[in-house]
């Protein structure tokens, strides 16, 4: 069986998917289905492909440690290409295939979207393995089941004689009466944007068609360093490369591509609405995820994973909570959900980026509480992890530890705290948090200065790449 190497696209912000996806935690990385987030579900639909051979994920450079923890936990392998700075799929798909050997079989598919036949969609790709041998780049459409609005379609050509067929063209995202009439008139599937193709098969393209992105990534991997699975392209090659998405950058314009559709379930999770779909509803059209109570209430959904959420009497509603940021909408109004999270960010809202409990690469912390002169956290240390030695200008820190076992470092002296046991740090000296267990380590932290912003720390040592005083 020929071996395929996965290239999973691990960009996008999922702002229509806001409170529960923000810039700092985008919907690829949010448990979104059976308590599992999209991008593991990718890992585990696409790992068999390869065969044990290591997959390909590109990244942004602020998320590495959340696509490490990801492939970590589903046992992959795989090379992480860091992109300083999102510049669309063209180049991101440029990087892994100039990574890759010229005749690596490389199968590009996004990390949020949603295909719950895995078996049934490996198939389909290995269908097109002959097509993308024989030189074509090779595209999966999903067979459509109402005319949507929301994504573009692919045109079914003639059939080839690798059993694939040929693509006579593109639709961008139609109206709806356009949307309505390529329904009818059949040939025509949902453009997924993933693709399979030989590596040297992809560079010629955007030699031909985009030669100025394939220069501009091949500076950028030329001047490359790897630290561990992260491939870091050289920065300021990189940002001179112009953002392009595949599909204007090569698709639209090559002429040896083919095209197989996907007969199974398929979603890009693209808003609230897909969102709810996932979920069974009641005889009333309600669906529930979590702690919600529908009560004399039809067509709402409600996302409520963390308190009782009751909804009395609604119609076509849209409830989403967190425990920072409450989301109402009417059902209609999904696809506006981007527009408010630019509005709030502009306001400086910190909820537009962030989730009050926030990943870092050695665990986690949750803000709890906050007010004048004060702040009180939750902080999750993984076994083994440590926080960089360290040091604040302007606060004092009590440490409370509830689970676990704490390593601290305080000025000159070392030793332990277990469960129960509390130490304090006070402005100005230098100190680490490390968990020497084997089980997770989680205390509780309570700030008390002048001022307590993330921004308020000298790092002196540090495990994860970061210096100075970035948080």
């Amino acid at each position: 069986m020929t071996t395929i190497t996965p290239v999973i696209l691990c960009g996008g912000s999922g702002t229509r998917l806001w409170p529960l996806s923000r810039k700092a935690l985008p919907k690829q990385f949010v448990p979104l289905v059976g308590e599992k987030s999209l991008l593991a579900l990718t890992v585990e639909r696409v790992a068999p492909l390869a065969d044990g051979a290591p997959l390909i994920a590109v990244a942004a450079q602020a998320h590495r440690f959340l696509v490490a923890d990801a492939l970590e936990a589903a046992g992959a392998n795989a090379h992480i290409l860091l992109e300083p700075e999102g510049r669309n799929t063209a180049p991101a798909m440029a990087l892994a295939a100039l990574l890759a050997r010229g005749d690596d079989l490389l199968l590009f598919c996004p990390a949020d979207h949603h295909i719950p036949d895995a078996e049934a969609f490996r198939a389909t790709v290995r269908r097109g393995v002959a097509a993308a041998q024989a030189g074509a780049i090779v595209t999966f459409g999903i067979a459509p089941t109402f005319p949507s609005e929301a994504y573009g379609y692919i045109l079914e050509g003639a059939p080839r004689a690798d059993g694939s067929r040929a693509v006579a063209g593109f639709v961008e995202k139609p109206p709806a009466a356009k949307a309505q009439s390529l329904l009818l008139q059949g040939g025509a599937l949902w453009n997924a944007g993933i693709f399979l193709c030989r590596a040297d098969t992809l560079l010629a393209a955007l030699e031909r068609h985009a030669p100025d992105i394939l220069a501009s990534v091949r500076a950028a991997m030329a001047g490359a360093s790897s630290d561990g699975v992260f491939i870091r392209p050289e920065t300021a090659a990189f940002l001179a490369c112009r953002a392009e998405s595949i599909d204007y950058a090569v698709m639209e314009r090559h002429d040896h591509i083919a095209v197989l559709p996907f007969q199974g379930a398929w979603s890009d999770v693209g808003s609230w609405n897909a969102v709810a779909d996932l979920t069974a509803a009641d005889a009333d059209g309600n669906r529930i995820a979590g702690r919600g109570l529908a009560e004399r209430a039809s067509n709402t959904f409600i996302h409520a994973p963390h308190r009782p959420v009751v909804a009395l009497g609604t119609r076509d509603l849209l409830i989403i909570d967190t425990p920072d940021a409450l989301l109402v909408a009417a059902r209609d109004h999904a696809e506006q959900v981007k527009h408010v999270v630019a509005r709030l960010d502009a306001l400086k809202t910190p909820q537009a980026v962030e989730h009050r409990r926030v990943a870092r690469p050695w665990g986690w912390y949750d803000g709890v509480d906050a007010g004048e002169r004060f702040q009180v956290k939750r902080i999750g240390v993984k076994p083994g992890a440590a926080l960089s030695l360290q040091m604040h200008h302007h606060r004092a820190e009590h440490w409370i530890v509830v689970k676990g076992t704490a390593e601290v470092t305080r000025g000159d002296e070392t030793f332990l705290l277990t469960e129960n046991q509390s130490t304090y740090i006070p402005i100005g000296v230098r100190h680490r948090l490390r968990n020497p267990g084997r089980t997770p380590l989680e205390m509780i932290e309570v700030q008390s200065g002048s001022y307590l912003g993330e921004d308020d720390i000298v790092r002196f040592e540090d495990n994860y790449g970061r210096e100075g005083s970035t948080a």
